[in-house]
């Protein structure tokens, strides 16, 4: 796309004496053309439409939507913030705003290995291990996997990246005496699922997904804007008879979503 070239959601530097600057957003209302940031969110959406802009494109920051619009920062800051909510932008701190990658969709029914799915994307798969060791069950943990206190398991913490973004937090209990070389395993090389397949088979799954507010630890450790939800999927799995994992798959609600499809009989 020719630099010079003015297309919907770009525009040139914002100058400080611009008379927008010091407008409010009650300002910015038309009566006949309704809001001003809904109509910088509709130019946005029709260039991504019209493939004017995409995914990974830059698109003009606030002081240029002021300028461009002739509206105030707050409208311009609205709109950018409202299609963040909407996914249709990714905001980077201290690089600007972008249009982002279409959301994976992930098979809630069907397990599948992360690395594969990702790459099937087309991107590239890495994993930060951020802890793997050998604890003795609590009493909570006791009543996750259905053990008695003081069982011998492993505790993962593993974050996903698709590209260069976390796509999912894994957390991750797993019975020790059914899977023995957990805690060895290189988790960069691989991962929990591709071992655990391999280890123990599954007999079952149990799949629970809520949407919730991440914490503190959970909201850095995915990178996520202010106030975005997540996805957080609760798996059990059994082996043989019995249960042997427990695991959180946490995923940002801007970046991803779960798909199933099922055959209806007769």
């Amino acid at each position: 796309m020719d630099s010079n070239a003015r297309t919907p959601g770009s525009g040139s530097s914002f100058s400080k004496g611009s008379t927008a600057s010091r407008r409010s957003e009650t300002d910015d209302n038309d009566v006949r053309t309704g809001p001003r940031y809904a109509a910088i969110k509709q130019s946005i959406c029709d260039a991504v439409r019209d493939g004017l802009l995409k995914p990974g494109d830059r698109v003009a920051s606030e002081a240029e939507l002021v300028q461009q619009f002739d509206v105030s920062r707050m409208t311009a800051n609205r709109a950018l913030r409202e299609l963040q909510a909407a996914g249709i932008l990714v905001r980077r701190a201290g690089s600007g705003s972008f249009i982002a990658e279409p959301k994976p969709i992930g098979q809630m029914i069907e397990i599948r290995n992360i690395a594969d799915e990702i790459r099937a994307r087309g991107h590239d798969y890495r994993a930060r291990v951020v802890q793997n060791k050998k604890i003795r069950a609590s009493a909570d943990m006791a009543a996750l996997l259905e053990v008695p206190v003081g069982t011998k398991l492993f505790h993962s913490i593993i974050v996903h990246h698709e590209a260069e973004f976390p796509i999912q937090l894994e957390e991750r209990f797993v019975l020790a005496s059914a899977a023995p070389d957990y805690g060895r395993m290189d988790f960069t090389q691989t991962t929990p699922n591709e071992y655990l397949t391999r280890t123990a088979p599954l007999e079952r799954v149990e799949h629970r997904v809520r949407a919730e507010m991440p914490d503190a630890q959970t909201h850095t450790m995915l990178g996520l804007a202010n106030g975005e939800p997540v996805l957080r999927m609760t798996r059990r799995t059994w082996s043989h008879s019995r249960l042997v994992s427990h695991a959180w798959l946490t995923h940002p609600g801007s970046r991803f979503e779960l798909s199933a499809a099922f055959a209806i009989d007769g």
